[in-house]
């Protein structure tokens, strides 16, 4: 991700107030929201972007052997990316290992697939190159107030239902589906 020479201005800005905290004017806040914006913004698209090339790559697997070429750099730019071999990959990789870029990638594949499967056995989460979700900025400190928080209320207890306002039973919950009994064979005159 690239930032502008105006955003780093307001990214400097910001991480000046974090370190040292004072009241930000409105103008400054609102910088610091567009920022916010843009970064959100960018994250959004680099999933989309992430699920197209991942469904590229399924594709271009399905039509494997004739996409062959294709396929292989489309693997090698999401390995690149930190993505974590499928077991489809793993199987079309193997099938393609008599040229010798499958047969590095599937190497490669194994190795990544094993270190990935450690982990989550070691309780690590091991993610995709899916970036996390982030919070959205709501108030800057010494910026815009933000609203005063409500005293949260325990919700109230549900309450029975009397079987009079319960909805009638649908015939298919009352009487099951019949099963069809077999019939004997029947013999043949002759």
């Amino acid at each position: 991700m690239a930032f502008s020479a105006d955003e780093l201005r307001v990214l400097r800005r910001a991480l000046a107030f974090a370190l040292h905290p004072a009241p930000l004017p409105d103008e400054d806040v609102q910088d610091c929201l567009r920022l916010a914006g843009s970064v959100d913004e960018a994250v959004a698209e680099a999933g989309r972007l992430r699920a197209f090339l991942l469904a590229d790559l399924a594709r271009y697997r399905d039509a494997l052997p004739g996409s062959l070429t294709g396929y292989l750099e489309l693997l090698q730019d999401a390995l690149a990316a930190g993505y974590d071999p499928l077991p489809e990959d793993l199987a079309a990789l193997r099938a393609l290992r008599g040229g010798p870029l499958a047969a590095a990638l599937l190497e490669r594949c194994q190795m990544t697939a094993e270190r990935s499967v450690r982990a989550r056995l070691a309780g690590r989460a091991v993610h995709a190159i899916t970036p996390a979700p982030r919070s959205r900025l709501l108030a800057l400190p010494g910026g815009r107030a933000a609203e005063p928080d409500k005293p949260k209320t325990p919700p109230a207890p549900a309450r029975p239902v009397p079987p009079s306002e319960r909805p009638a039973p649908k015939p298919s919950e009352v009487f099951p589906p019949r099963r069809p009994v077999p019939q004997p064979p029947q013999r043949a005159a002759g």
